[in-house]
């Protein structure tokens, strides 16, 4: 099974969205099936095979995770990560008054789902090769 470590080094080579389907390849020869991200605190849950799952701690301190979501907000957002124009932490913080609980990577559907607090799906989007 992989390890937190190997994740982080993993992580370790992205700089900006644009570096994102490199990221998922690399989590993908380790054994990852998946993870969920928390916008409130970043930590993240990778699921493996047979049940495995490893929970990364908190990435930042707690941040307010708005109550009503901004699909159209969110989406140019991500748009603007994905091409390179936002690290992390300011996606974040986007993700975060956009009113973005959560995200779910599903690597047996190559899928990204962005949920809010209710559990709506805000999109879903397939992860790029």
């Amino acid at each position: 099974m992989f390890t937190l470590d190997q994740i982080k080094s993993a992580h370790a080579k992205v700089k900006t969205g644009a570096d994102f389907p490199a990221y998922v390849q690399d989590l993908i020869k380790l054994g990852v099936i998946g993870y969920e991200t928390w916008v409130a605190d970043g930590h993240t849950v990778y699921a493996g095979k047979n049940d495995f799952t490893i929970t990364s701690p908190a990435r930042y301190d707690v941040k307010d995770v708005m109550h009503t979501s901004n699909a159209k907000q969110f989406i140019a957002d991500l748009k603007h990560h994905q091409q390179g124009g936002s690290d992390f932490a300011t996606f974040s913080d986007q993700c975060a008054a956009n009113g973005v609980e959560r995200w779910v990577l599903d690597f047996s559907k190559m899928t990204c789902t962005y949920y809010d607090e209710e559990g709506e799906v805000l999109l879903e989007e397939k992860i790029p090769t």
